[in-house]
């Protein structure tokens, strides 16, 4: 089991920059992936950016420009820098693990939530 602990959200004005921090505990070295998704009410929680640990293709995603994902080498805590931040920004942001096989989720995990809210 991993378990998973958002901090960092709040409110902040459009233009500033915000960074979310996530804290894991458990079994993190069972972790293949690690990232952040957001979701706002009525639609599907969708992924902002993670990183795949699994060698030889560690890599770093995101689909937003101005939001930056990284970790600790030890799993245990892993960040999100978001620049220029826009009202459609706001939203409820999770962090996110998982064990993968290949591109099988095997386990994932999810913590409770931390809010953004993006003031014009």
């Amino acid at each position: 089991q991993v378990q998973l602990v958002e901090s960092g959200g709040g409110l902040v004005s459009a233009g500033n920059s915000l960074t979310l921090s996530c804290a894991a505990s458990g079994s993190v070295a069972i972790i293949t992936r690690m990232g952040w998704y957001r979701q706002t009410p009525g639609k599907q929680r969708e992924l902002v950016a993670q990183i795949i640990f699994d060698y030889p293709k560690y890599r770093k995603e995101s689909v937003k420009g101005r939001f930056r994902i990284s970790a600790d080498n030890d799993k245990k805590n892993v960040y999100l820098q978001m620049d220029s931040l826009d009202p459609e920004d706001t939203a409820v942001y999770y962090c996110y693990a998982g064990r993968y096989a290949g591109v099988r989720a095997l386990a994932e995990y999810w913590g409770q939530g931390t809010q953004v809210t993006v003031s014009s």
